[in-house]
């Protein structure tokens, strides 16, 4: 490729114990199904980040480490040059990954039995940090207008009447949107109006497909509002196996209240490994993203284009965001057990059912992309193959 990164290289992931690879036989029964479920990338990392991860194994001791000034200062370069966001060093948290912050986000902001507000279809954990927890789930579901989804700021107004904390998923997973400032403003207004405290999950805010723009949550509020802000390299640059992630929070109150719960917890985000990669990433991986974005889109595009010319019958809806795909099979006239079956032992592949992300996700399919475009282009011509084999043989 003319960028110098082959996104195109096949590089054979099983026997690595992947949860992608080496889980599909647990997870789909078959272990020659194709993955394309969990969301990690079948991509070599920067090439810097496997240098430093190099020049790192090769000191032979790998004890208990700090978070050093260059992490610090590698975070705060990326926020402002990515997202022109300038924050500072105190309000930096380094954190076990961005699951675990929403956990620890629920049980420092809320008690048992208080509300928390979530906007199916959404990423799964959304729901099991509040439920787990023994809060209250409030459900805020997103308007699909014509497959594109928007917020239901009325519903949405009613719900903060009663929650505490809402979690946002911005860009969304699994639907694909980078919502616009007048929406975050307006999600802003609510929150503010009824005190609501915002977990925003931004962990795929560089994941922004070209012609779209993310703007992040606090950039638009005030210096005091109650917004802790997830962060990670980990879907950027694939290196989500090493957990690492951060929350930005610029009130005190509410980084020393969400401290205090991680230091009981005793859980250390501190990894030789995670952090070297981490830094490498943030400092020398822009090259390598802008590549990435580039041939997402041209995948992104490709299947769009295969289902408009092969297979009609499943919709592609607008994506703006992150490597995963939401493709509407209700045509199909399948349910949510008979489309699992289809796609696994009549397709061959293995992606994630909608029905997972909440009951607005029945008949739909998570697609993730972030694979060489031949083993997409595999995917959905199995796809093809065996809905045409139902239909000649009802």
């Amino acid at each position: 490729m003319s960028s110098g990164f082959d996104f195109d290289h096949d590089i054979n992931r099983a026997g690595t114990s992947s949860v992608k690879y080496d889980g599909r036989e647990n997870m789909f029964g078959h272990p020659d199904v194709i993955p394309a479920w969990v969301a990690d990338m079948d991509f070599a990392a920067p090439p810097e980040v496997t240098q430093a991860l190099i020049e790192r194994a090769q000191h032979p001791v790998y004890g208990y480490t700090l978070f050093p000034d260059s992490l610090y200062d590698a975070i705060i370069g990326w926020m402002k040059y990515r997202h022109n966001w300038v924050i500072q060093r105190d309000w930096i948290v380094m954190c076990p990954g961005v699951v675990p912050s929403l956990n620890a986000a629920v049980m420092a902001f809320t008690k048992p039995g208080d509300a928390v507000i979530i906007q199916p279809p959404v990423y799964f954990p959304f729901f099991s940090a509040v439920t787990q927890t023994g809060r209250k789930l409030i459900q805020n579901p997103l308007h699909s207008n014509n497959g594109r989804y928007t917020i239901d700021f009325d519903h949405l107004e009613q719900c903060a009447e009663e929650a505490h904390l809402m979690l946002l998923c911005s860009p969304h997973n699994p639907v694909g949107r980078v919502w616009q400032p007048s929406e975050l403003e307006h999600l802003l207004q609510i929150a503010e109006q009824h005190d609501l405290i915002i977990l925003s999950d931004e962990i795929h805010a560089d994941l922004i497909l070209p012609g779209n723009k993310h703007t992040v949550l606090s950039t638009l509020a005030e210096s005091n509002a109650k917004i802790l802000t997830a962060m990670a390299p980990s879907k950027t640059f694939n290196i989500p196996g090493l957990n690492l992630s951060t929350l930005i929070i610029p009130d005190k109150e509410i980084r020393t209240t969400i401290n205090t719960v991680f230091n009981a917890m005793h859980v250390s985000a501190s990894n030789p490994f995670s952090i070297v990669a981490f830094e490498a990433a943030y400092r020398h991986g822009a090259d390598w993203l802008e590549a990435l974005l580039t041939y997402l889109k041209g995948t992104r595009d490709l299947v769009e284009t295969f289902l408009l010319e092969h297979l009609p019958e499943i919709k592609l809806t607008p994506t703006e965001g992150t490597y995963l795909l939401w493709l509407d099979c209700r045509t199909l006239n399948m349910n949510d057990a008979q489309l699992k079956h289809f796609m696994i032992h009549q397709a061959g592949v293995g992606l994630s059912p909608g029905i997972l992300f909440g009951k607005e996700g029945s008949g739909f399919m998570r697609l993730n992309i972030g694979a060489p475009r031949q083993t997409i282009l595999k995917i959905l011509q199995q796809i093809k193959d065996a809905y045409c084999r139902q239909q000649n043989n009802p």
